[in-house]
């Protein structure tokens, strides 16, 4: 079994807003990366991502980039100790991969689609899926706050 995921959400602003509030580390930082994103994303580039609720910057390989369309992402995998729900986050010897689709809707709406894959289908590996199908919801949701409303769904929730 291949251990997968997407998620996606709309958001009120046009494709071109909603591919640089990924692309642009500065934006990024505003609502996703809570503890800073580094480098922008650009084909080739190594970028590093600090969130406080897993503290240590992540290198996040930017494996391609087709401008207000795709980002294609691999970083390294992190598994449950356990599987359990609450279990400790260990790193893996292995990277996952990151699509983020960027589609203009007719009404000025970007749709946005984000899928994780790579997992080793071990309850660790799953559980690492869990988590991180998690963080991309919530990232959907903080950028939606963010880009429509100038609100910072994250700003403390970790600290």
């Amino acid at each position: 079994m291949q251990v997968n995921f997407r998620v996606s959400g709309r958001i009120a602003k046009p494709v071109e807003d909603v591919f640089e509030a990924v692309a642009d580390p500065e934006k990024l930082s505003c609502f996703f990366t809570t503890g800073g994103a580094k480098g922008r994303l650009e084909t080739g580039a190594t970028v590093t991502w600090d969130f406080h609720d897993f503290p240590g910057a992540f290198p996040v390989e930017v494996i391609e980039v087709v401008p207000n369309e795709k980002i294609v992402l691999e970083w390294d995998a992190s598994e449950g100790e356990s599987g359990e729900v609450g279990a400790t986050m260990q790193p893996a010897d292995y990277k996952t991969t990151v699509t983020m689709l960027f589609k203009p809707i007719e009404d000025g709406r970007t749709l946005v689609e984000i899928a994780e894959e790579g997992w080793r289908d071990t309850p660790g590996g799953r559980r690492g899926s869990y988590n991180n199908c998690e963080g991309w919801t919530g990232m959907l949701i903080a950028m939606k706050a963010w880009l429509e409303h100038g609100i910072n769904l994250r700003e403390g929730f970790y600290k």
